[in-house]
């Protein structure tokens, strides 16, 4: 009786394996979110790069390609 509960029992992270193109995406993420925050220093207070450029990078760093990234998960061949 013991085995089948112990059959039973699912780890955590089992199913919760990365590929590489998961490592590259999180990496592109990262890459753009450093990106948004150099432009927004480099811009003077009132410019078009750190009001309007620099915040879109990082919404899509943030936002769109780091869940992305956590997210994707390659189709295995039955």
């Amino acid at each position: 009786m013991n085995k089948k509960k112990e059959e039973k029992n699912v780890h955590l992270f089992e199913g919760w394996t990365f590929s590489k193109k998961n490592y590259v995406l999180g990496g592109i993420g990262l890459a753009t979110i450093i990106f948004g925050y150099v432009i927004m220093a480099s811009g003077t207070v009132n410019s078009f790069q750190s009001l309007t450029l620099a915040p879109i990078m990082l919404f899509v760093g943030y936002l769109i390609i780091i869940p992305i990234a956590l997210i994707y998960r390659d189709k295995k061949k039955q």
